[in-house]
């Protein structure tokens, strides 16, 4: 098939454009090191001590620790440059993922603390952002690089010790009681309903409810309550559903209560046609979970 000379252009066009954005975008600097100067914004004193001291840490616990200071990001966001850094650099033991990169993009006035997957129980995102906004950006504020990174490590360090306490963290944990109680409500008033529907609905619709619910009991408590309780309501879910559903069908007053909820407008509407269109608002409303995750972290700027 014969190509017209304005498609060929117009491809020409998008190719070159293409070409010309990757050649524009920083290039990752080679691994010399774990201290990465490039942006000559440290003494060549910082540069040794730093040195010194993230390789005494290695070689006490195998964790990776690195620094790189860049000029400019030339357009592309810091979270990417620092992917593509890691990703070329390779942080960390390979099966433990125990890698940090510490980025300071010096013309863009930002700064990033990239976790490895391994060391993020050590360092999650809210101790690094308490590490950026506390030790790190005030000194920046005041042109003071040597001691902004200094003690941007020292706290780095100290967190996968277990002698660094983000600041934020008791008036944080408050916020995130709260959230937890809220989100769990919204969780119980949404599903709940589905559930019950589902109880109190005779047939087979009844089982495909349980099962079409089972993704949702296991998976929102599990990120709503942590590990053990999410796991433990789901638990309740599936055996108290199916002990529901035995006492419904052998006892006399079980058969009573079903057949006296399933009589009433909600219930029956449910078990028509009106609950073929809320299975249909409910699954959409879950839709676009797959994202993907760069390992964590937290990016600044002053």
């Amino acid at each position: 098939m014969r190509r017209s000379p304005a498609f060929l252009h117009a491809s020409a066009a998008v190719l070159f454009l293409a070409l010309a954005a990757s050649a524009l975008s920083t290039e990752v600097p080679y691994l010399s090191q774990r201290v990465n100067d490039t942006a000559e914004i440290l003494s060549p004193e910082t540069v040794s001590s730093l040195e010194a001291l993230l390789k005494a840490h290695e070689d006490s616990t195998s964790n990776q620790v690195a620094v790189l200071t860049v000029a400019s990001l030339e357009g592309e966001t810091i979270e990417e440059f620092s992917i593509r850094v890691v990703d070329s650099w390779k942080l960390g033991q390979k099966g433990k993922d125990n890698g940090i990169l510490l980025l300071v993009a010096r013309d863009d006035r930002k700064v990033r603390i990239e976790v490895g997957r391994g060391l993020e129980g050590d360092l999650p995102d809210i101790t690094c952002g308490s590490i950026i906004r506390k030790q790190i950006l005030p000194r920046f504020k005041e042109g003071d690089y040597d001691t902004g990174v200094t003690d941007g490590i020292h706290a780095i360090l100290g967190a996968i010790q277990g002698s660094y306490v983000a600041e934020e963290e008791e008036a944080s944990s408050s916020d995130d009681l709260w959230g937890r109680v809220f989100a769990s409500m919204i969780f119980l008033v949404v599903v709940g309903v589905f559930t019950a529907v589902a109880l109190f609905t005779k047939g087979g619709a009844s089982w495909f409810l349980y099962f079409f619910l089972v993704p949702f009991w296991l998976v929102f408590p599990l990120a709503i309550l942590g590990v053990a309780a999410g796991l433990t309501v789901f638990g309740l879910y599936a055996l108290g559903f199916l002990a529901a559903k035995l006492w419904f069908n052998k006892s006399i007053a079980g058969r009573s209560l079903q057949t006296k909820w399933s009589a009433s407008p909600i219930f029956a509407s449910s078990s028509s046609g009106g609950w073929s269109s809320g299975s249909g608002s409910s699954s959409s409303s879950f839709s676009g979970g797959g994202g993907g995750f760069s390992g964590g972290g937290a990016s600044g700027s002053w």
